[in-house]
């Protein structure tokens, strides 16, 4: 009868700690069979862990709605997330005959950092409820500006000092103006 618990002896490691080192215990021998299924699962599972963790499922139908929507629906989508928030002097330009990086741009100015922030948060949760989701994010609290990208429409959330002194709406003065609530 043999001991199947591994047996442990103490080594001498170069800073002269004693360690312990197992000895690994004895396998039986697998027929090829056995051998291969066992090779297989264990692959099986290896792959089964590699894979990234994804995204959050929602619902189809909200997944659906989300790749239905144009870039101008969800530009006015934006527009009025960002009117419930009450953010100032809200500006949406057509921009795609200018650029080929988006088609739409949003324009508001938040009274306050805090405020920078709530309308932006507002913006991505309405947009989300409606399968929709930001590809980034870049701009913090302290940072006076805010942008977020949903690809074809970029949102820019202004403290007014910084929106005064960017003037993307004079930059882009060639593009067309959709809609103005102020």
């Amino acid at each position: 009868m043999t001991d199947s618990s591994p047996e442990t002896e103490i080594m001498p490691s170069p800073d002269g700690l004693p360690r312990r080192r197992t000895k690994p215990a004895v396998r039986p021998v697998l027929d090829e069979q056995a051998l291969a299924d066992a090779l297989e699962a264990e692959i099986e599972a290896e792959a089964a862990e590699s894979l990234e963790p994804t995204e959050p499922e929602i619902e189809a139908s909200l997944r659906e709605r989300g790749n239905r929507l144009t870039a101008l629906e969800i530009a006015h989508l934006i527009v009025d997330a960002a009117e419930d928030k009450k953010a100032a002097d809200i500006i949406l330009l057509d921009v795609t005959e200018l650029t080929s990086m988006t088609d739409f741009f949003v324009i508001c100015s938040g009274g306050s950092e805090r405020q920078l922030g709530a309308v932006a948060d507002g913006i991505i949760d309405k947009l989300r409820s409606e399968g929709v989701r930001p590809i980034g994010r870049e701009g913090g609290s302290n940072s006076h500006w805010t942008l977020v990208d949903f690809g074809a429409v970029i949102v820019h959330i202004f403290a007014p000092p910084e929106r005064e002194f960017y003037q993307l709406e004079r930059h882009w003065s060639l593009s067309k103006t959709v809609l103005r609530v102020q």
